[in-house]
């Protein structure tokens, strides 16, 4: 299968004379397995700020992604600091597309999510559409993966015209743990990040 990310859409855009991304194969002993654990979201790609506002407030995100209740469906739990200390957790769905990579949003028909193999050691990319944005998602097994691999996300999306880059801050720390247990939030419940 071809990448979105090829020499052949964008050559005019001065871009790299190959991607090191590429879509994830679809055999069904491959196919969702390698992606199932702990993700951390390190940066996202649009190609205006408005369509990367959501992670505005956000200093970090940690997902987990497991098997669902019933076949052709996973699980996506996250655990979302705040910039102001607070953890957020939210959960999705993801229904299979069968012979596919692409992930449908249990609740949001509009939304598509395609998913992208990464040079990057323990990353992975994820290009999210929908209704009036689309975006590209870097992930990683480690919460803080070798400068390389933001460098190479960023040049690629930047060749796509993706002018709006963030990166996750990564600033609370231990401060912040001693901090929630002042407002009353449970290990349980603030628990990563």
């Amino acid at each position: 299968m071809q990448s979105d990310w090829t020499k052949a859409q964008a050559p005019d855009l001065g871009c790299p004379e190959y991607s090191p991304l590429t879509t994830q194969g679809v055999d069904g002993k491959e196919f969702p397995e390698p992606h199932l654990g702990r993700w951390y979201f390190i940066a996202g790609a649009a190609p205006t700020e408005e369509e990367l506002v959501t992670f505005d407030p956000v200093d970090n995100i940690v997902f987990n992604m497991a098997t669902g209740s019933a076949p052709k469906k996973l699980q996506l739990r996250a655990t979302i600091r705040m910039k102001n200390g607070l953890c957020v957790p939210r959960k999705w769905i993801y229904h299979l597309t069968e012979g596919s990579t692409d992930l449908r949003t249990e609740g949001r028909p509009d939304m598509k999510t395609k998913l992208f193999s990464s040079s990057c050691p323990g990353g992975i990319v994820l290009k999210e559409s929908g209704q009036g944005y689309q975006r590209y998602l870097l992930y990683n097994r480690s919460p803080h993966p070798p400068e390389k691999c933001l460098e190479e996300f960023q040049s690629l999306t930047s060749c796509l015209d993706f002018k709006a880059f963030l990166r996750t801050p990564r600033n609370q720390g231990e401060r912040v743990k001693s901090h929630r247990r002042g407002l009353g939030l449970t290990k349980s419940s603030a628990g990563a990040g």
